[in-house]
């Protein structure tokens, strides 16, 4: 429901009041995009991959196992970190970890419709046994 003129007008007055109060809290207040903190966090993961495929090479040419697996490491941290926050700016988030109730609905009755392999198997033993081959 949009918000009348005299409404839009008080939150432009009361934002505005804020921002000359405490321009650094407003400028935060604004900023906050749960997806901007996504792709800070997708940047940050990119480096630090590349700081641990750095030290996987390094340790590989320096002949120095430690460091190497401290390398890989760090890279699958990153990847894992990075690909979190993908798939939550992607808008997967909560809800794609979550499956709902009515998801499992229609696979039931998928199945009830299409028998699985199993069940034609055993139809078709059961019919062999009884001595109706088709």
């Amino acid at each position: 429901m949009p918000l009348s003129e005299h409404e839009q007008r008080m939150l432009d007055q009361i934002e505005q009041a804020l921002y000359n109060e405490d321009p650094k809290f407003a400028n935060t207040v604004r900023q906050t995009n749960p997806a901007v903190h996504y792709k800070r966090s997708i940047v940050q993961a990119s480096i630090g991959f590349v700081v641990g495929i750095s030290l996987l090479m390094g340790g590989a040419i320096l002949q120095q196992v430690i460091v190497g697996v401290i390398g890989f490491i760090v890279m699958l941290a990153c990847l894992l970190w990075g690909l979190n926050a993908w798939r939550r700016v992607a808008g997967g988030g909560e809800a794609a970890a979550q499956p709902q109730a009515n998801d499992a609905e229609p696979k039931q009755r998928r199945r009830q419709q299409r028998p699985g392999m199993m069940n034609r198997f055993e139809e078709r033993w059961r019919r062999r046994q009884e001595g109706d081959e088709r």
